[in-house]
């Protein structure tokens, strides 16, 4: 047991060639090796675990290296490589930062840098985590960092550079390291796997590598553990279990429910992933993931993004060609929002589920496919996940195209409600046993003369929807587009073109409305205003003084629909305020009567005059 090692040390790459995902600093930095360009301070920055130390250390080598490779690799038998692999070096020093970041620390660090190395080229100082030094010790050690010696080279790494002060920043030449891919960690895995005598599946180095997140050294750590765990067998499934991670199959059923409107099924499902202590927003989480994989698949250009295991492929391009993309859509949305209102609710397990069963309802929202199943719990459910497509769950029939004439008899599927149309006998819904007789019904007359107004005739033109029928699907029906080719034929009139003399004329009649209406408070306030017309589609309503603005605007959209109505076109409706003095002054010195007060006040509040008619209460003149 003493001379076991874990795999993040016993694999550490000691040349540059063996760096894993950091292809573009390796490179960099050999060029500077083989040209003699070397700076005198370095900044390696980026997430953990991707290799910013380790590439200080091989710099740190090479540059001493006695006898390098063409390629500018430590040839690693000299003595300066043999005394760094045995850590014995004395051209090399390692500073943390984190535990030493005290003035005295940088103190007693500049007295070093003042001995020139005795075997070697350059002494290199290694200071890692350096943003954890304090401001006293940034000033103390700038100094130094500007002007060192010929022979010495730093070499600062950090995981947050925004925290480095900028003068030490501009002293520096950044590396930023990135990532590492899911696949060169797969890779990588796989290498030291064969090496161990471990037998991995892809699937699983697979999900090791995306719950690592970019980071080698965590890879490498779930790696040894995983392996302690199953004795040198990684398959997908102990992975999964030993992560505590849902898999594929999971959201691959729980989407299938979803499809298929089953609610019952939906939440039995949640409640065995709760069971096995997962967190709600997990559960929201892969599921949004699981979401976007399918989106994904959608294109053959975004392929590339697919980020699951070789064998998952294939599935998730079957279940996307299944799955609507305006459902996927919607679903994300829908998914996204549940996660950030997640932490803000009381009852989470009712937040989850209050989620899943709008998805579960979800594709009839976008689609208009009512479900043909609803809250069955059992065989029924099964049933319709066995014999029905998801897509076209709860129709026996696309809709669309539309045919060209309407039968005389149609049959729906269970609980599926006939589309609304005139003239055609009304079906009756029918379970499983053949269809019943369909009961007739009495034609429809023929739609009245309407008039002018388009908002009536299209009303008249659609029959009116029986009190007990069950809700319609939206799919339309032959008869239902040859009514609105009727009302559309019916809606052609003649438009009228805004003259000043029109506009005036539809305002006086306006007036008059208002003053046959007994409103003698509002049609004094629109005495006052005048109209300025702006051909072709612009009617300006010029008030005086504020309070008669307020009556305009509260009036504009009557006025508006009136304009259009006598004009027959688009008319546009704006109020500006001109400023009367005059007629200012003599608002503000008029009485107003009680009739005059209530119409004021009901102006402004509506709910005055429905709380007077609603208690029958009358104004005392």
């Amino acid at each position: 047991m003493s001379d076991y090692i874990v795999s993040a040390r016993k694999y550490r790459p000691q040349t540059f060639d063996t760096v894993v995902g950091q292809e573009h600093i390796t490179t960099t930095l050999k060029n500077a090796i083989r040209n003699q360009h070397l700076a005198h301070a370095y900044l390696f920055c980026g997430p953990r675990g991707v290799g910013k130390t380790t590439c200080a250390r091989i710099l740190s080598k090479t540059i001493n290296c006695t006898n390098p490779t063409p390629d500018m690799e430590a040839c690693g038998v000299c003595d300066i490589c043999t005394s760094f692999k045995n850590n014995t070096s004395f051209n090399v020093f390692e500073l943390d930062a984190a535990s030493n970041n005290s003035v005295d620390d940088i103190r007693e660090l500049t007295n070093q840098v003042r001995f020139a190395p005795q075997h070697g080229k350059y002494k290199v100082y290694i200071i890692d985590e350096v943003h954890m030094l304090s401001a006293s010790a940034f000033n103390a050690f700038l100094k130094m960092l500007e002007e060192p010696p010929s022979y010495a080279i730093f070499i600062l790494a950090t995981t947050e550079k925004h925290k480095i002060l900028p003068t030490i920043l501009s002293r520096c030449q950044i590396f930023d390291f990135k990532r590492i891919t899911t696949h060169d960690i797969v890779s990588h895995l796989q290498s030291i796997a064969g090496k161990e005598s471990m037998i991995a599946q892809e699937a699983a180095l697979h999900i090791i590598a995306q719950k690592s997140e970019g980071c080698m050294r965590d890879a490498l750590s779930m790696l040894d553990r995983i392996a302690s765990f199953t004795n040198g067998m990684l398959t997908y499934n102990n992975t999964m279990e030993h992560l505590n991670l849902l898999d594929a199959d999971f959201y691959f059923g729980l989407t299938d429910n979803i499809l298929s409107q089953d609610v019952a099924g939906t939440l039995l499902m949640l409640d065995k992933a709760l069971e096995k202590g997962f967190e709600g927003d997990v559960v929201l989480d892969g599921l949004a993931a699981h979401c976007r994989n399918l989106l994904l698949c959608k294109d053959a250009r975004m392929a590339k993004l697919l980020d699951v295991p070789n064998d998952h492929k294939p599935i998730y391009l079957e279940k996307a060609n299944q799955t609507p993309p305006s459902f996927i859509l919607s679903a994300l949305n829908a998914l996204n929002q549940s996660e950030l209102e997640y932490k803000n609710s009381n009852n989470k397990r009712l937040h989850v589920e209050m989620c899943l069963i709008r998805l579960c309802y979800l594709l009839y929202a976008v689609s208009g496919k009512e479900s043909t199943n609803g809250m069955q719990i059992g065989s029924d459910a099964a049933d319709v996940k066995k014999n029905s497509s998801p897509v076209e769950i709860g129709s026996p029939t696309p809709a669309l195209p539309v045919p060209k004439a309407a039968p005389a008899t149609t049959t729906y599927a269970t609980n599926a409600a006939p589309p609304p149309a005139q003239h055609v006998q009304e079906p009756v819904k029918t379970y499983n046993p053949p269809p019943q007789p369909t009961q007739q019904s009495a034609p429809t007359p023929p739609p009245a003369a309407a008039p002018p107004q388009v908002t009536q005739q299209t009303a008249a033109a659609i029959p009116a929807r029986p009190a007990n029928a069950a809700p319609a699907t939206r799919r339309l029906s032959a008869n239902l587009l040859d009514d609105f080719d009727d009302v559309s034929k019916i809606a052609v009139v003649e438009k009228k073109e805004l003259t000043n003399a029109l506009a005036n004329e539809i305002f006086n009649f306006y007036l008059e409305e208002l003053k046959a209406a007994g409103k003698g408070m509002v049609h004094a306030q629109f005495t006052l205003m005048r109209l300025e017309i702006y051909p072709p589609d612009e009617v300006r309503i010029i008030v005086p003084t504020e309070l008669t603005e307020t009556y305009a605007q509260n009036q504009r959209s009557y006025i508006l629909d009136l304009f259009r109505e006598k004009t027959n076109s688009l008319i546009r409706i704006t109020v500006e305020l001109q400023v009367d003095e005059e007629v200012a002054n003599s608002q503000k010195n008029m009485v107003l009567s009680k009739s005059q007060m209530y119409e004021a006040m009901a102006t402004k509040n509506p709910y005055i005059a429905k709380l007077k008619d609603g208690l029958g209460m009358q104004i005392e003149y």
